[in-house]
């Protein structure tokens, strides 16, 4: 396990993960924010490959982690922790179906107290504008605008961060 929250904890993907992590990844609403086509299941178990090879390599700086129910260990979504130039970054998504349960605002909250215990000084959230619900919890949290600008995929999109 990576860390935990009061209802959630978080741990390293695993190959069993494929079936819910490409209903996530393949949902468009999920991925409306994101960057990234949506791929075949063969395409993400390709790239759920990957994700659980970076685990081993030493100058890895794309860590991605399922974010499971302590009550019934069912994977939700996932957590990042992306090296992005000089920015520590953090990203998550979940299920369609676990929307709505204040699992955002926790998760994002547990993954602020794992960066501070890992020595980081500042984290950053980068969140497409239409997405109120994302920039409603780093704002509730005290992340800092600092940054608007067009994204890669036309939208308006904003950095937040907070120092630790």
């Amino acid at each position: 396990m990576i860390f935990e929250t009061e209802r959630l904890q978080v741990r390293k993907l695993i190959l069993k993960d494929l079936l819910p992590f490409h209903k996530m990844q393949s949902n468009p609403k999920v991925m409306q924010f994101a960057d990234g086509e949506i791929k075949t299941l063969q395409g993400h178990e390709k790239e759920l490959k990957l994700l659980v090879e970076k685990y081993q390599k030493k100058n890895n700086d794309f860590w991605i982690y399922a974010i499971e129910r302590k009550q019934d260990k069912e994977f939700i979504g996932t957590v990042a922790l992306v090296k992005d130039d000089n920015d520590d970054e953090i990203g998550y998504r979940f299920l369609e179906k676990y929307w709505g349960n204040d699992y955002g605002f926790e998760i994002c909250k547990g993954l602020i107290n794992y960066c501070k215990k890992m020595g980081f000084s500042k984290i950053v959230g980068y969140v497409v504008d239409k997405n109120i619900a994302s920039a409603k919890i780093l704002e509730k949290l005290n992340f800092i605008k600092v940054d608007s600008f067009i994204n890669d995929e036309h939208q308006q999109e904003t950095k937040y961060i907070l120092k630790l």
